[in-house]
C-alpha cells in the first residue's frame, strides 16, 4: 500500500489505477474484523442482510424469529477492551409483540432504494409489510398466497415503485408501494419462486428463480417472460470485450463492403436483354415472421428447460448488469452471460450449498470476486476462474445471507448461530479510538431517517 502511495504521490501512478490497486489489496486482505463487533438482538437464525443504498452506514437484519433490526455499522454505541473494540448495538427492535409485528420467521428485508424512511419485510406468515422507518409503524401491508421467500425492488428504477415478490405460489406478484394493490402477476413457473433478482442495467427487466430448477427473465411491461435459461446452451468463457467486439464488427462491415463491391458478372440473354444472376433466394415473408415470434418463451422445449437440477436457491446480478451467477440446491453455482442467455461453463470448485432454503449471495464491486455461504462458512470465489480464493470460517452453523458494502469494503455475514459477523480488511490507524477517548462515539445523529 505504501508503495503505491509514494508512486502516486511522485506521479507515477494514475488516480484511477492507484485506486484499483488499493481496492484490490485491501479486498484481498479481508478477515474478521477484530476492532468491530455487532451485537446480535435476535434469537433466531439471520437470513436477510442489506446496508442502505443512500448512505451506506444503517444495516438492516430479518431473523427467523420474527424480528427485524437496524444497526449504525459506522457509528458504534458503545466501546470494549480499552476502546479498540467498537461495538454496534442495534437502533431499533420490532418483534412479536409489536402492534403489526410479523407472527413468523422474516425471510427478506430489504431497504427502499432511494430514501432510508421506509423499509420492507417479507415472511412465511403470507404478508409483506412496508414500514415507516421513523414511527417503526406498518405504513401498507400486501397479502399473500403463501409463504414469502424472497422480495425485492429495483435500485435504479425511477418510474415505478414495484416490490417482486416470489412465494411458495406459481405466479411472482408486484406489489405497488404507491397504489398499495397489486399491479400484476408473472406466470410461468411451476413451483415456488425462492429467488428473485432486478437487472443492475434495466428498471424493466427481472430475473426470477424457481423450485422448479427454472430461471426466467420478465419485462414487466409485456406478458410472459422474454427468456428461459438452460443449462445445455453455453459458450466458453467471457464476453470479449466492447473495443475487441468493435474491431471485428469493423472488420465485418469492411468485408461486407468489399463482397458488396464484387459483384457478380451480368450475362446477357439471347434476346439482348441483361439479366442479373441472384445467388441466394430469399426467404419468405411467412418464414420471417415465424423467427420473430419464435422466442425461448413461447416454444414449449425451451419454456420447460432448467437452469439447475432442483430448486434455484440464489440469484445475483453483476454490478455492471453483464452477468448472473445462480446457486442451485444441486451445490452448483454458474455464471450466466446475460445478452446471450448462455451458460458460461465458468467451472466453480466443488462447494457444499445449503437446499432448505434461500441463500443471500454477494459480488464485489468490480464484479471480480464472488462471496456465497456454503454450509457453515463463505467462500470466495473468483468470478471469472471458478478457483476458491479463499474462505472465511466464523460462524458455527450455516450461514443464510451475505451483504458486501463497497464503500467501508466490508462484508456482513449472517448465520443460524444468531450472530452477524463483520469482516474486514486490517486497520493501520484506528480514528474510533480516539473519538472513544474524546467520548465522542456515545453522541448519535439527530436527524431523522427520511428528510
Amino acid at each position: 500500500m505504501w508503495k503505491e502511495t509514494r508512486e502516486r504521490e511522485f506521479g507515477n501512478l494514475r488516480p484511477n489505477l492507484f485506486s484499483s490497486r488499493i481496492f484490490k489489496s485491501r479486498i484481498s486482505s479481508i478477515q474478521l474484523s477484530n476492532s468491530k463487533e455487532i451485537v446480535s438482538s435476535h434469537r433466531g437464525s439471520v437470513n436477510s442482510l442489506q446496508v442502505d443504498l443512500t448512505e451506506g452506514r444503517y444495516l438492516l437484519a430479518g431473523a427467523s424469529d420474527a424480528t427485524v433490526a437496524v444497526y449504525d455499522v459506522q457509528r458504534a454505541t458503545d466501546h470494549d477492551g480499552r476502546g479498540r473494540i467498537s461495538k454496534h448495538k442495534s437502533l431499533f427492535l420490532i418483534n412479536k409483540q409489536h402492534e403489526h409485528g410479523h407472527k413468523y420467521a422474516i425471510s427478506s428485508a430489504i431497504w427502499y432504494p432511494i430514501d432510508t424512511g421506509l423499509f420492507v419485510t417479507g415472511s412465511y406468515d403470507h404478508h409483506i409489510n412496508v414500514w415507516d422507518t421513523n414511527t417503526t409503524q406498518v405504513v401498507m401491508n400486501f397479502k399473500m398466497p403463501g409463504k414469502v421467500y424472497r422480495n425485492a425492488m429495483s435500485s435504479i428504477a425511477r418510474s415505478h415503485m414495484l416490490i417482486a415478490a416470489g412465494t411458495e405460489d406459481v405466479q411472482v406478484r408486484l406489489c405497488d408501494i404507491a397504489s398499495g394493490a397489486f399491479a400484476h402477476t408473472l406466470s410461468g413457473h411451476r413451483d415456488g419462486v425462492m429467488s428473485l433478482e432486478w437487472s443492475t442495467s434495466s428498471e424493466w427487466v427481472l430475473v426470477t428463480g424457481g423450485c422448479d430448477g427454472a430461471i426466467r427473465f420478465w419485462d414487466i411491461r409485456r406478458a410472459g417472460c422474454f427468456r428461459v435459461l438452460d443449462q445445455s446452451h453455453s459458450q466458453l468463457g467471457r464476453r470479449p470485450p466492447l473495443l475487441a467486439c468493435a474491431a471485428t464488427n469493423k472488420q465485418k462491415s469492411s468485408s461486407h463492403q468489399s463482397s458488396a463491391k464484387a459483384r457478380p458478372p451480368q450475362r446477357k440473354s439471347t434476346n439482348g436483354n441483361t439479366v442479373k444472376s441472384h445467388g441466394v433466394a430469399r426467404v419468405p415473408s411467412q418464414m420471417k415472421s415465424a423467427k420473430q415470434r419464435s422466442h425461448p418463451g413461447m416454444i414449449s422445449s425451451h419454456d420447460r428447460a432448467t437452469a439447475h437440477y432442483g430448486v434455484v436457491t440464489g440469484l445475483k446480478v453483476t454490478e455492471d448488469g453483464m452477468y448472473l451467477l445462480s446457486a442451485g440446491s444441486d451445490s452448483r453455482l454458474r455464471l450466466w452471460d446475460i445478452e446471450s442467455g448462455c451458460n458460461t461453463l465458468v467451472n466453480f470448485e466443488t462447494a457444499r450449498l445449503q437446499s432448505s432454503k434461500a441463500i443471500q449471495m454477494a459480488v464485489s464491486q468490480d464484479s471480480a470476486l464472488s462471496f456465497v455461504p456454503c454450509m457453515t462458512t463463505v467462500k470466495v470465489f473468483d468470478i471469472w476462474s471458478g478457483q476458491t480464493k479463499c474462505a472465511f470460517r466464523g460462524h458455527y452453523e450455516n450461514v443464510n445471507c451475505c451483504w458486501y458494502n463497497a464503500q467501508d469494503q466490508e462484508l456482513y455475514t449472517g448465520g443460524n448461530d444468531r450472530q452477524i459477523l463483520v469482516w474486514s480488511p486490517p486497520k493501520s490507524i484506528s480514528t474510533e479510538d480516539d473519538e472513544s477517548k474524546n467520548g465522542e462515539a456515545a453522541t448519535s445523529d439527530q436527524d431523522n431517517w427520511s428528510d
